[in-house]
């Protein structure tokens, strides 16, 4: 693929100032580079390719590097350098500023969500291929910004604890439903942190050193779930987060965050990139012990064949 952009300069060395953390500071580099008043130069391409960046606000595109560079006819390195060029470390934060105008207060994301849907229309074929294709987006926005050493901090804290509480509130209390389900068909002491059952207050006063806190939340973020980390960590709990931003306030209460992308027409957040995160997390722990989970498996299908339970 032939790349449009001109070579990209050396970055400036620390004098640098920080890179734009939203939309609008993006916005503001865009015109001072235009009018030569940034310490940040690009050539007449370079630039041009960021006014289209700076427009495709909301853009599904926006999630993948992969499918971004495609919409725009480009090579995926070429985002990188471009990225590189603004002072980022990498594309996730270049990434970061041009979602950040999705960063609504709280009490607004769920109309703006609704209205997204609404508008989408009576074409019932269109919105199942607009919503279907959005949550392909977030599961390829996954594996772009897949941390390796992360998950695998995730998966060797999991499967050496001595007990495993996952919470997640809401539509996310879905999932830790699904981390319990599925992480107790290799191991037993896994539990739910639930007001309906043992209470958020008692059963994080039941855990201690060495279990393991997997919480789960994104934007607008969940109080509770960030307040039950914070003191989780505090009382030496070992934290493991799935979000969707290195700025969420989870990433600071965890040792282990996994990054998961949730933008789409959905009248809420899309859980679906969260779910398929979920199930290679679940993977994941079951080959960490792979005899122990042939064990528990076996155990668990002798169960389900002697009361009867499938047909």
């Amino acid at each position: 693929m032939t790349d449009p952009l001109d070579p990209l300069p050396i970055p400036a060395p620390a004098s640098r100032p920080r890179p734009p953390e939203s939309l609008e500071e993006l916005r503001a580099l865009a015109l001072a580079i235009a009018r030569g008043q940034a310490q940040v130069s690009l050539g007449p391409r370079a630039r041009a390719a960021l006014g289209q960046l700076l427009e495709l606000s909301g853009h599904p595109a926006l999630l993948s590097i992969t499918t971004l560079a495609e919409h725009l006819g480009v090579n995926p390195s070429t985002l990188t350098r471009l990225a590189h060029a603004l002072g980022y470390s990498g594309f996730p934060g270049l990434q970061r500023a041009l979602l950040s105008d999705a960063l609504m207060a709280p009490g607004l994301f769920y109309a703006r969500q609704a209205e997204g849907a609404i508008q989408a229309g009576s074409d019932t074929r269109a919105a199942v291929s607009r919503l279907a294709r959005e949550s392909q987006a977030n599961i390829g926005c996954f594996v772009d910004r897949f941390d390796e050493a992360a998950f695998e901090t995730a998966v060797r804290m999991i499967m050496e604890a001595p007990r495993v509480v996952a919470h997640g509130i809401r539509q996310f209390h879905a999932m830790a439903s699904f981390l319990v389900y599925g992480l107790r068909m290799i191991r037993s002491d896994v539990t739910l942190l639930d007001a309906n059952n043992l209470g958020i207050a008692e059963g994080l006063a039941a855990m201690g050193p060495g279990d393991v806190l997997v919480s789960v939340s994104c934007r607008p973020y969940s109080a509770l779930v960030i307040e039950a980390a914070t003191v989780a960590r505090e009382r030496g709990v070992g934290t493991v987060v799935f979000t969707d931003l290195a700025s969420s306030p989870l990433v600071e209460t965890s040792q282990a965050a996994i990054l998961v992308g949730h933008q789409s027409s959905f009248i809420s957040n899309s859980i679906g990139a969260f779910m398929v995160a979920a199930e290679c997390l679940i993977n994941a722990c079951a080959a960490h012990r792979p005899d122990q989970t042939r064990a528990a498996l076996q155990r668990r299908a002798e169960m389900i064949r002697r009361l009867g339970i499938e047909v």
